[in-house]
């Protein structure tokens, strides 16, 4: 089904979101909550005053989605993965991509960010949840952070990993968001880098040193 706009999607209706590149916005960030003391890797895991990360069984729980006053989900769910719960009234975005380093995740890295945005506009809060909450959804986090909260990668990363430790985008995933960064800010806080791993960010060099013996 093709995607409408995001301020076209309706309640109770689940939509795929189609790719729709568009020039970056200017940023309009607004202040970002304090770093939780606990962060959550189990279940909603607060980023921004309007965005939560989860995975998908912590999606599944209707209690923790009012708890949190959840009013929008963006599902990113390969076909042959699990069918999504019926979620009410709550404005559905469903995103068709695998956690293949392959895959084309950057195709919706504008159409994402844009449909949170618009949801904090209503003052609603999305939450935004792959399978496990490590790869996909982070990545996808990421490019709303630096399109409308006016972050570079290197500090949405390091504010998202402080609110879910265990974000890690896949490599493909990235390099595709490295690509993102210079679109959108016109310059690189993060570069992909040679190592014994293979070719990874380079803020992942600190741990790599730690790991491999030189």
């Amino acid at each position: 089904m093709e995607a409408r706009a995001p301020g076209g999607v309706e309640p109770a209706q689940q939509e795929d979101a189609a790719p729709n590149p568009t020039p970056p916005t200017s940023p309009s960030p607004l202040p970002l909550p304090a770093p939780p003391r606990r962060p959550s890797v189990s279940g909603l895991s607060r980023v921004t005053h309007s965005l939560y990360l989860s995975g998908g069984a912590a999606a599944r729980s209707q209690a923790l989605l009012a708890a949190q006053g959840i009013t929008a989900v963006v599902r990113v769910h390969a076909a042959a993965e699990a069918v999504a719960p019926r979620l009410g009234a709550l404005r559905c975005l469903r995103v068709p991509v695998a956690d293949s380093p392959s895959a084309r995740l950057c195709d919706f890295f504008d159409v994402v960010a844009d449909f949170i945005h618009d949801e904090e506009q209503r003052r609603g809060r999305t939450l935004l949840h792959c399978g496990a909450g490590v790869s996909r959804s982070p990545a996808l986090c990421l490019a709303y952070l630096m399109r409308h909260q006016g972050l570079s990668l290197r500090d949405a990363h390091a504010w998202a990993r402080a609110c879910r430790p265990i974000i890690r985008p896949n490599l493909g995933f990235w390099e595709q968001l490295v690509r993102y960064e210079l679109q959108l800010l016109g310059r690189n806080s993060v570069h992909m880098v040679s190592s014994a791993a293979g070719t990874v960010p380079d803020l992942y060099e600190p741990e790599l040193r730690l790991l491999v013996p030189l």
